[in-house]
């Protein structure tokens, strides 16, 4: 799949082709340094190159492949107790229910396999606009967070999904289990960025990236000590929910990097997770809406700390939905 663009004004050629791919400033990074893109029919791999008028621009995306996997056993051994449940899958995407403690693509940090392996080492054919170690991923989950996500199998379905993402009509629901309840429904509007004295955190910061959430309470336990609540984002700001919950001084039971104090030793991660997607398929238009089953240690607390006759009835896509449509 090639796109040709002619040059009606003078720009920065990163710059100018985020104006017209729908897709990510690092995706078309890459596109660039890795060679894909032609200048007047010279292979160009400077970002910033400054255009003239009239010049040709060729993009040249990379074919779909199967990457090579790291060493299967380890794989397999790091991956033993993280069950990857498949929703969803045609020729153009997967819809998978991600478990906690699984990391989605390397990092310096990271030692263990991650969810790019899984895919790799089930020879599951993806995208390949992002870097080489996120390949197939268009939006991610943090390590703790489960949930459901979309994988992208085409360059075309990746490109699709991320116009989606910016305007919107892609987007996921998430439930969340909190240390106190919420005095009411609430909408946050407040920045964020890095932390400044802790590089593992964001928070909140005047001179940060807009970020927008919704909050919904579900109900609360029996000793009314926490409340299951819904999340909805209008922004995708790394840890956003946790952050914004942070600023009002109510935290994610088990998150202890924002300030969960409580003394539950069975939780060894936080209770977070996207429970819906909906999107429009890529390739066929339709609009298409999944639900990812909550994990069973998220599940088993609140079986065992809340009314379940009352939870029921709120946990479902449609009643979450329109609520959420009814207070935004």
């Amino acid at each position: 799949m090639d796109k040709i663009f002619i040059v009606q004004e003078e720009n920065r050629l990163d710059k100018f082709l985020t104006l017209h791919i729908p897709s990510s400033r690092n995706q078309i990074e890459q596109l660039i340094k890795k060679g894909f893109v032609s200048v007047n029919g010279t292979n160009i791999k400077k970002t910033g190159l400054k255009l003239k008028i009239n010049q040709n621009i060729k993009v040249v995306f990379p074919e779909k492949k199967i990457d090579e996997i790291k060493n299967e056993e380890f794989i397999k051994t790091s991956l033993k107790d993280k069950i990857i449940t498949k929703i969803y899958e045609d020729d153009f995407i997967l819809i998978i229910n991600k478990p906690s403690n699984l990391v989605i693509h390397d990092a310096p940090s990271v030692k263990e396999a991650t969810l790019v392996d899984w895919l790799k080492l089930n020879k599951i054919s993806l995208s390949t606009l992002s870097a080489d170690i996120r390949h197939g991923i268009v939006h991610r989950l943090d390590k703790g967070t489960s949930g459901i996500m979309v994988i992208a199998k085409t360059n075309e379905a990746h490109i699709n999904l991320s116009e989606q993402l910016k305007n919107k009509t892609m987007g996921r629901y998430y439930l969340a289990l909190t240390d106190l309840a919420l005095k009411d429904n609430i909408i946050i509007e407040k920045p964020i960025s890095r932390h400044i004295n802790n590089r593992l955190k964001m928070g909140v910061n005047g001179n940060g990236k807009y970020a927008k959430s919704a909050f919904m309470k579900l109900g609360l336990c029996r000793n009314e000590k926490y409340e299951l609540i819904s999340c909805k984002l209008f922004t995708g700001r790394t840890h956003q929910i946790r952050v914004h919950l942070s600023s009002i001084n109510r935290h994610i039971l088990g998150d202890t990097l924002y300030g969960f104090k409580g003394k539950f030793t069975k939780i060894n991660r936080f209770y977070l997770h996207a429970y819906n997607l909906y999107l429009i398929h890529p390739h066929s238009g339709e609009e298409m809406n999944f639900t990812a089953s909550l994990a069973e240690d998220m599940n088993c607390f609140i079986k065992n700390n809340f009314n379940m006759e009352n939870i029921n009835e709120k946990l479902n896509k449609n009643y979450i939905v329109n609520s959420f449509n009814n207070f935004n």
